[in-house]
């Protein structure tokens, strides 16, 4: 084994060692935690919800759920994977989380709508989880996320956003027409008459 290849072995272990401050419930309570900057270790998470690890994908799907229950996003705009005694910067391309399941619990103004994120996160999305839809560039239409928990969001895979505009519906909303979708009490605009395309 090169030297470098032993370094980030070694690195990546350290990583994992911080997390064994952590509490075994997840998500953690990272709002609550004030621990050191310790700067940049080379973890992303692509926009396909791919984590990274100084380039090199992370395969451990639990690894990643425990990394993912101890992430947070700061007023900055700037995520950091964050323990009792650490806090490290997490590149993200778009979302942290990808909604990839949901189910439609009733209908109308009473429907309730239930994501699943990759992570094996479950949000019943209201008042407290809304829905927000932004304009995808380039290309144009819409990308819909869902919020998770603080400023973290699931972004919709392409088939959930086929499923939720399925369930669309045209409500007046200032003074318009428009369509969107109810979810626990709260309609949700999507835009005007006009569906969003699937990015």
């Amino acid at each position: 084994m090169d030297d470098t290849k032993a370094r980030r072995l070694g690195e990546f272990g350290k990583l994992e060692g911080m997390l064994s401050a952590v509490p075994e419930r997840r998500p953690a309570p990272v709002e609550s935690w004030h621990p050191p900057y310790c700067g940049d270790i080379g973890l992303k998470i692509r926009h396909d919800g791919t984590w990274l690890y100084q380039g090199s994908p992370i395969l451990r799907p639990a690894l990643v759920k425990l990394f993912a229950g101890v992430l947070r996003k700061d007023v900055d705009g700037r995520t950091y994977l964050v323990t009792p005694t650490e806090m490290v910067d997490v590149e993200v391309e778009d979302a942290p989380f990808l909604a990839v399941e949901m189910e439609a619990r009733g209908t109308g103004r009473r429907q309730q709508l239930v994501f699943r994120t990759n992570v094996d996160d479950v949000v019943a999305c209201g008042h407290e989880h809304p829905l927000r839809f932004a304009e995808q560039r380039p290309g144009g239409g819409l990308k819909p996320y869902v919020l998770v928990r603080g400023r973290l969001e699931a972004l919709f895979t392409r088939a959930l956003l086929h499923d939720l505009v399925a369930l669309a519906v045209e409500e007046p909303h200032d003074h318009r027409r428009v369509c969107g979708v109810w979810s626990g009490g709260a309609f949700f605009p999507i835009g005007t008459a006009e569906m969003p395309s699937a990015p």
